[in-house]
């Protein structure tokens, strides 16, 4: 197994463990031509847990197979820990050797679980160290150690039957990392789970990313895995991505799609002459009482059109829309002193109608 790694002592900035260039993906059938992935430039650090969120047909689930080539694309290259996968995977049988022997560097672990059920769970977590070759002693201790990292160390000789659809998912993420991979891919791998059962296995993948050093990408088209796991996210839309960035930094940004999907609020203005606000609060000033310190100190009537708050990834967070008296050019400071207080602010709506021109203030985050 990998060395005990702490995740968050890694270096988020450092170079890409996972990156796709210009990937494209383009399916011919009967004459017609799909385009299930159209260019998409996607970089995963190391140690990160990253996930690419969308509606069904996004192209998510192509876009991961395509990363350990379980899918040729079309064009474009995938390159993970420094590899190009894309260059090995040609026709002669020496690239296809090469690929394989990438491929067992990459764990994946499917939505629905893909277990062998005539074969006891030892022996599937044995099943990747056979095809590689290993010894059947040596295969029988790894598979066993892996079980009791997963938490299953005592149902190696039941089979896939036997098991709840938790216990099946932990099975298959111990064979995902029976060829001890710096990557792991999780293919939608909670989405057939019920929610108390979904957040032990991504409780369990935040633990391996943490002890093992794991960098994980993951698919998934549930809002609360990225809110729970998620270092960084992607959002794809019609097979490109289109917003993507470390998950705190997204919910600081003005306008992000992602960060109005994690904590959607809602509201308008109940009259012309009212300045409609959405305020994102994180670490520390999500425990502030800023609302009723600006409804003081400027002795404003404040309304609450909308609010949400959770924890992400260990830290609170919140977002709230509040409607402010007046339009904007008399809310000026007030939107100034949240600001000043630590707060991402953003104008969602204005009485007199959108801003052709908007100033700097409208676009800036809080400093």
């Amino acid at each position: 197994m990998p060395g005990g790694t702490n995740r968050r002592a890694l270096n988020s900035d450092g170079n890409p463990v996972i990156t796709t260039t210009d990937l494209t993906k383009v399916y011919r059938s009967r004459g017609r031509e799909v385009t299930a992935l159209d260019g998409v430039d996607l970089h995963v650090r190391e140690g990160e847990v990253y996930g690419v969120v969308g509606q069904s047909g996004a192209g998510k689930s192509t876009l991961i197979r395509c990363v350990n080539l379980l899918e040729r694309p079309t064009s474009g290259t995938v390159t993970v820990a420094g590899q190009d996968l894309t260059a090995l995977a040609g026709r002669r049988q020496s690239a296809g050797s090469a690929l394989r022997q990438a491929r067992s560097r990459i764990g994946m672990v499917f939505q629905h679980f893909n277990l062998v059920s005539s074969r006891t769970v030892r022996d599937n977590v044995e099943l990747p160290l056979e095809i590689l070759g290993v010894s059947g002693k040596e295969r029988t201790r790894k598979a066993l150690e892996l079980l009791e990292l997963v938490g299953l160390g005592d149902k190696a000789r039941a089979y896939p039957a036997q098991l709840s659809g938790g216990q099946k998912q932990r099975v298959g993420i111990a064979r995902a990392l029976a060829g001890d991979p710096k990557v792991l891919l999780s293919d939608e791998a909670t989405s057939a789970l019920d929610p108390e059962t979904t957040r032990s296995i991504l409780q369990l993948l935040r633990d391996l990313n943490e002890q093992l050093g794991l960098t994980v990408l993951l698919i998934t088209h549930e809002m609360d895995v990225v809110k729970t796991i998620c270092d960084s996210a992607a959002l794809m839309r019609d097979g490109r991505i289109v917003e993507s960035g470390k998950v705190s930094e997204l919910l600081a940004t003005p306008g992000s799609e992602l960060a109005q999907e994690l904590f959607p609020v809602g509201g308008v203005a109940s009259s012309e002459d009212r300045t409609v606000v959405d305020v994102t609060f994180q670490g520390e000033a999500a425990t502030k009482p800023v609302i009723s310190q600006l409804s003081r100190t400027y002795n404003i009537d404040i309304s609450i059109l909308g609010a949400a708050m959770d924890t992400v990834g260990g830290h609170q967070v919140g977002r709230m829309r509040i409607e402010l008296p007046g339009r904007f050019e008399e809310n000026v400071v007030p939107i100034g002193f949240l600001r000043e207080q630590g707060l991402q602010v953003d104008v969602a709506a204005i009485a007199d109608g959108p801003r052709a021109n908007p100033t700097p203030l409208l676009k800036e985050g809080a400093k």
